[in-house]
């Protein structure tokens, strides 16, 4: 149970430790401010030029041609209104005709609460085609459904380590994969129709995949794998793909300007801290940035893919930082990319902040506690008809009694 007054104490017990980390990240925020208005001041091909001179090929960012049509950091979206109802109509607008699809998933982790174990994920998608009426046929079709794979004790299986039995990266894994997957799929049943009738496909997260390069030796290759598959389809079918961080932490502008600099990226400021002042009106947004951040995939040489996605911040709601946004590099270079940023803040107008499609996809594809708790009655039902032994703990049985 939850006992508010000790949580209390314990929160009052670290104050000053709050109270310090706030004064450093305020501090670290006013050296960061100097340094972005100097490159503010520059430009694109001088910028290139500094970083040539510093010789470093992962230094958080490198700017576009973009760069240079920003002022302080900031492109306006160039639209404006006086209330919601406005809003609403301008975001219709800009997606009227326009195909819009998420892909979205969760999980079921094996433990050892079951034996043999199991695990399995869900993939649920949201696909709204918004297709023009036509003789006989209704408009504005869409699609929402969701595909369940299961993982038997064979497939989780590891080699070493102390989760060699239930290990559950597996199964985020296999999340991750069909998820990309499932966009793949998509991209290439839309390839033949002409560009504005190509769905606008949103990836949950970012294509930046950091994370993997902190997992165990070998657990990173089907994420890479994953990504570059998809890059490549988007590419290949020229099918408009966004990544979508709602609440960013990632720091490849701080990391440039700490590179420019000469010193290391300060651990207490990221991108959306770093510009939420500069873009101080919904629907601003930085120019784009090719990503060539230092991680451990890219220290060891296997993240060339990462300079091919293009991100910027972008003012999807006033309440909150800014959100992240990224996109192939291919479709920054193609000219279209204010086109699939206005689809990107008339989504999240239709979402009251956050992209609609988005919100939908994850609704459709979430498992809940107690969707779980029927799918493992469902699995006992399942080894019983098939005549196969189970065994399920006493905490677990006597949750079951209580819940």
């Amino acid at each position: 149970m939850f006992v508010r007054s000790a949580a209390a104490a314990a929160l009052e017990r670290k104050r000053d430790l709050f109270s310090v980390y706030d004064r450093n990240r305020l501090e670290e925020r006013k050296r960061m401010q100097g340094w972005l208005e100097e490159v503010k001041a520059d430009s694109a091909a001088s910028l290139s030029r500094k970083l040539d001179a510093i010789d470093n090929d992962w230094p958080g960012a490198l700017p576009t041609a973009e760069f240079d049509r920003a002022v302080g950091m900031r492109i306006p979206l160039g639209a404006g209104w006086q209330n919601r109802e406005q809003a609403r109509q301008w975001a219709l607008a800009a997606l009227e005709g326009r195909p819009v699809l998420a892909v979205d998933g969760s999980q079921i982790v094996p433990t050892t609460d079951y034996a043999p174990p199991v695990g399995a994920v869900q993939i649920g998608w949201f696909f709204n085609d918004r297709r023009p009426a036509t003789d006989g046929d209704a408009a504005g079709r869409y699609e929402k459904d969701i595909a369940f794979e299961v993982l038997t004790p064979d497939e989780l299986l590891d080699s070493g380590g102390d989760d060699s039995v239930f290990p559950n990266w597996r199964v985020n894994q296999e999340r991750f994969v069909l998820e990309c997957a499932k966009l793949c799929e998509f991209m290439e049943r839309c390839a033949e129709r002409p560009f504005e009738r190509r769905p606008v496909c949103f990836f949950d997260g970012s294509l930046i995949i950091s994370f993997a390069g902190q997992l165990r030796a070998g657990r990173e290759h089907g994420y890479i794998q994953a990504v570059q598959a998809l890059l490549a389809c988007s590419e290949r079918t020229r099918t408009p793909l966004v990544g979508y961080v709602d609440n960013t932490y990632s720091r490849d502008l701080v990391t440039l300007l700490a590179t420019l600099h000469g010193l290391p990226a300060p651990a207490q400021i990221n991108d959306a801290y770093l510009l939420r002042e500069a873009l101080s009106s919904w629907g601003d947004r930085s120019p784009f940035w090719i990503c060539a951040r230092p991680d451990r995939l890219s220290d060891a040489g296997r993240a060339d893919f990462y300079k091919q996605v293009c991100f910027c911040l972008a003012r999807v709601s006033m309440e909150n930082a800014p959100a992240r946004l990224e996109m192939p590099r291919w479709l920054l270079e193609s000219g279209r990319a204010d086109e699939i940023v206005a689809v990107v803040l008339a989504e999240a107008v239709a979402g009251g902040g956050y992209p609609y499609v988005l919100e939908a996809a994850d609704v459709t594809a979430v498992i809940q506690q107690q969707d779980r708790q029927r799918f493992y009655r469902l699995y006992q039902d399942f080894l019983q008809e098939q005549g196969l032994a189970m065994t399920v703990t006493r905490k677990q049985r006597s949750k079951q009694l209580r819940r």
